[in-house]
């Protein structure tokens, strides 16, 4: 299991951002994205996950083998959080979601509907969804945002026992998650300042 990626340049409203990147993550790694606010971290999860299609280069991973998690939780707010967790469970063809509520600390919410969570609370539901995936490769968007300081411990030991498995994770964040990571920056890839300055056109939330 291995996501390799080649020459591959990332645009947002046909702007390139990023181009010429490469890298490579393997089964039990960590890679953290990092870069300044805009530098297309955002462009570039979303392309590795399918949602856009590359400008150039390449992409090459097993079908199939992705869980992404964006900025939003992801979450129908009139279900519960069982509710919500057994719904992704199906989606993925997983049954049980006992130790994903244990792990992200739900437990004791698991009746609760997620439009009476706190914005820590449905952070950490959406994190929950990764667990009942089964997927092996992780992408993940600023994944702390909204959580305290024990939360982030929860999730930095989820994404431990995860590529203790086998599994990998590749994670845009701006703090020290205290995980054995290589780090990739961003920075060098940006795209020629020409098209940057016509990118100032665009919302740069989506970079």
């Amino acid at each position: 299991m291995e996501l390799r990626v080649e020459g591959l340049t990332v645009a947002r409203g046909g702007v390139p951002v990023l181009e010429g990147l490469g890298f490579s993550l393997k089964a039990g790694e960590v890679l953290v994205l990092r870069g300044p606010n805009g530098s297309g971290k955002t462009t570039l999860l979303r392309t590795l996950a399918g949602l856009q299609p590359p400008q150039a280069g390449e992409i090459s991973l097993p079908p199939e083998t992705i869980a992404y998690g964006a900025h939003a939780d992801g979450l129908k707010a009139q279900l519960t959080v069982t509710e919500n967790l057994m719904f992704w469970a199906r989606v993925y063809g997983t049954g049980d979601i006992d130790a994903a509520l244990s792990r992200m600390n739900l437990v004791s919410l698991r009746d609760r509907p997620a439009a009476n969570l706190s914005a820590g609370q449905k952070r950490r539901l959406g994190l929950a969804r990764l667990l009942v995936t089964g997927r092996p490769i992780w992408l993940l968007d600023e994944p702390t945002v909204s959580l305290d300081t024990a939360s982030v411990g929860l999730f930095a030991d989820c994404v431990r026992a995860h590529v203790a498995d086998g599994g990998a994770a590749l994670i845009a964040t701006h703090i020290d998650l205290g995980l054995e990571a290589e780090i990739l920056d961003v920075t060098p890839f940006r795209a020629d300042p020409d098209a940057a300055r016509v990118q100032g056109a665009f919302d740069e939330a989506f970079l």
